[in-house]
């Protein structure tokens, strides 16, 4: 049964939780990147899809990859984080369906007909899964940055050529340094961004 979380808890997820520009010197080890993962791929996608991909680039020689996509603005904050991860998407995601969602594998022709549907449902679904991947670093102990500003096309190329994956967005995952966070800004009241009906 479920209860609500202890405020410590909300404040660590959401309250005090900041996207970071900037790291400490303190590394993301390998078995922390496979809880990550663990805890993120149990959030819900539609038909249990699971079409997000990532890649985690924890070496140099990896990052040095991804540099001539970013522009100016993030390559500092993501070159110094001690893991930058790329959340892609697979548009042939329909492919394990009948793995992912044994009681109907037939759901696979729900959008293996369709390329436009098939794209915007791996979108959709994958960046649901990029946010499971933030709140689950953010459990875990670990801060993200995450940011839109690349090359999608490079990076594709870079990393997914001869695939079916394309990336979304990039997160920076580690331990972060609070004197390189801005002031919170503002969020919309409930009354400005809801309708209650």
């Amino acid at each position: 049964m479920s209860h609500p979380l202890p405020d410590a808890a909300l404040n660590q997820l959401f309250r005090e939780a900041r996207s970071q520009n900037g790291w400490r010197d303190e590394p993301v080890s390998a078995t922390e990147i496979r809880a990550l993962y663990e805890l993120t791929k149990m959030g819900p996608t539609t038909a249990n899809s699971c079409p997000a991909r990532f890649v985690f680039l924890a070496s140099d020689d990896a990052k040095a990859r991804i540099k001539p996509f970013l522009i100016d603005g993030n390559i500092e904050k993501s070159l110094t984080a001690p893991v930058l991860a790329i959340i892609a998407h697979d548009v042939e995601f329909y492919e394990k369906i009948p793995q992912l969602f044994p009681h109907n594998p037939g759901a696979k022709d729900w959008f293996s007909g369709s390329e436009a549907f098939a794209e915007e449902t791996a979108f959709r679904n994958g960046s649901l899964q990029g946010a499971y991947l933030i709140m689950a670093a953010r459990a875990l102990g670990l801060d993200c940055g995450p940011m839109s500003g690349f090359d999608n096309g490079g990076v594709d190329k870079e990393f997914f050529a001869g695939t079916t994956w394309k990336s979304n967005f990039i997160c920076g995952i580690g331990h972060g340094d609070g004197s390189k966070i801005f002031a919170r800004s503002p969020r919309l009241s409930f009354d400005e961004a809801c309708q209650l009906l």
